[in-house]
């Protein structure tokens, strides 16, 4: 049975595991250590859907050995027809199940489940590129809405001719980084600027880096090790956000890492969301050297977080978008940039749990 129904024992012992997470989250010693049971917590939320599965798949290895037996013990014909409608029906939807179950069980990253902090700058283009990086803008806040994800943008340099030459945003919701990592690297854009009079076609790029936001039990910080200035804010905002001192510029010593906050008018909500984007970014430094780990030893692996690599194009005259990382493309560049961008992301997933699941094989 374990040759035909190999999954089997490993759904089993995710399930095992799965009871188990349930009996410590009730145990008052978890429950007194505040990052362990976080910690037991996502392990067992991250397990549920294979232990569900396991149930699914136990049945019907169930249903498909009671109707062998039936087949091979019982003489009467109607007990037998009904046997062999009962083994077709079990046998006919083991193939699917099997197919989900073993995406299930490709191993997730642990900070996909994460908030993200998402950042658009404009590269190369000048003017042009500041309107681009605009425009990604727009599409992520779009995506962003409809999933259900709360965006605040933390701080914002605008272009000369609109757009930003800088825009930093924090996005929460369910399973964020997941999703939105495969956004981070360089954006291409093909299109005739509003400033060419010829009608020519330039090229323009922005850079798009989408980090997982830290915890505060991911990264401990101290009080002597962080220098904090206030300053007045810049920008919109009316008298109350220019005249006082509620924008804050956060620095820490170790790492030399400067983060600012200057979108609310209070100067304690800043400096908690410059917390914020301090940790995620000294969280950072460990995941991109982990990360770059991983993408040395995968030879396809589309989620690598290389701000440096050009992932896509976007061709405004052939209303064309390409993802170079997968080969796709898409001549439904006006709803992309609308926010619709859940195909290319479910394209990039695919490609990337298909890997793992080549990896587990070897």
């Amino acid at each position: 049975m374990d040759s035909e129904f190999p999954l089997l024992k490993k759904l089993e012992s995710a399930s095992n595991r799965y009871h188990e997470l349930a009996e410590a989250m009730s145990d008052p010693e978890s429950m007194a250590d505040m990052k362990r049971f976080v910690q037991i917590n996502k392990e067992y939320k991250d397990l549920e859907s294979i232990h569900l599965a396991y149930q699914e798949y136990a049945s019907l290895v169930a249903a498909v050995q009671e109707a062998r037996s039936i087949l091979r013990d019982e003489s009467d014909p109607e007990m037998l027809e009904m046997a062999r409608q009962e083994l077709d029906e079990a046998t006919r939807k083991v193939a699917p199940l099997e197919e989900r179950v073993r995406l299930l069980l490709v191993p997730s990253e642990p900070e996909d489940a994460k908030n993200a902090i998402l950042e658009i700058r404009a590269g190369t283009g000048g003017d042009e590129a500041s309107l681009f990086a605009g425009d990604l803008y727009r599409m992520y806040a779009k995506f962003c809405d409809a999933m259900g994800w709360k965006v605040s943008v933390t701080s914002m340099t605008e272009g000369t001719m609109g757009g930003y030459k800088e825009i930093i945003m924090e996005v929460e919701g369910q399973g964020v980084y997941g999703l939105l990592k495969y956004e981070s690297g360089v954006h291409r854009v093909q299109r005739v600027p509003q400033t060419e009079a010829q009608g020519r076609v330039h090229t323009s790029a922005a850079t798009v880096a989408v980090l997982p936001e830290a915890e505060e039990f991911d990264v401990e910080l101290r009080k002597e090790d962080i220098r904090r200035d206030e300053f007045c804010s810049s920008g919109a905002g009316g008298q109350s956000v220019n005249t006082t001192y509620s924008a804050v510029r956060l620095t820490h010593l170790p790492t030399g890492i400067v983060v600012q906050c200057q979108d609310q008018k209070s100067k304690l909500k800043n400096i908690e969301k410059a917390m914020v984007e301090l940790r995620t970014r000294i969280f950072n430094l460990e995941y991109q050297r982990r990360m770059d780990e991983l993408s040395s030893k995968r030879k396809t692996m589309v989620s690598t977080g290389d701000r440096s690599a050009k992932i896509r194009t976007y061709n405004f005259p052939q209303g064309r978008v390409t993802d170079h990382r997968v080969n796709l493309t898409l001549y439904n560049l006006a709803a992309i940039m609308n926010g619709e961008i859940g195909e290319i992301i479910e394209k990039l997933q695919f490609e990337e749990n298909s890997q793992k699941l080549l990896e587990m094989e070897v």
